[in-house]
Parts: C-alpha cells; sequence; structure tokens
C-alpha cells in the first residue's frame, strides 16, 4: 500500500510539473511574440532577428 501511496504521489508531481512547463513556454511564447511585434513596429531589424531566432529555437516542434 506505502509503494502505492508513493508512485502515485510521484506520478503526481509530474503531472504538475507537466503543466507548469507547458504555462511557462506558453508564457515566454507571449512575450517574445510581443516584442518581436514591439521591433516591426519600431522597424528595428536586430533586435527583430535575435528574437525570432530565440523564437524558433524554443517554439514546439509539433
Amino acid at each position: 500500500m506505502d509503494k502505492m501511496k508513493v508512485t502515485y504521489e510521484a506520478m503526481l508531481g509530474l503531472a504538475a510539473e507537466m503543466v507548469l512547463d507547458d504555462a511557462v513556454q506558453k508564457f515566454r511564447l507571449e512575450r517574445i511574440n510581443q516584442a518581436i511585434d514591439k521591433a516591426l513596429a519600431a522597424g528595428d531589424e536586430d533586435t527583430f532577428l535575435r528574437l525570432a531566432n530565440e523564437l524558433n529555437s524554443i517554439r514546439p516542434t509539433s
């Protein structure tokens, strides 16, 4: 019985970590997209290229 409880708690912890990781990634993607929009509006090509590269490096592959 104790082994099942430990396993359940471990699985619950992994699920919580996955939810948190997903939320953090969505937040980062949104912030980068906003910064890209600002760079485009300002005509700042260097910042746009840097942010676009960063976005491509963290964007999920699906």
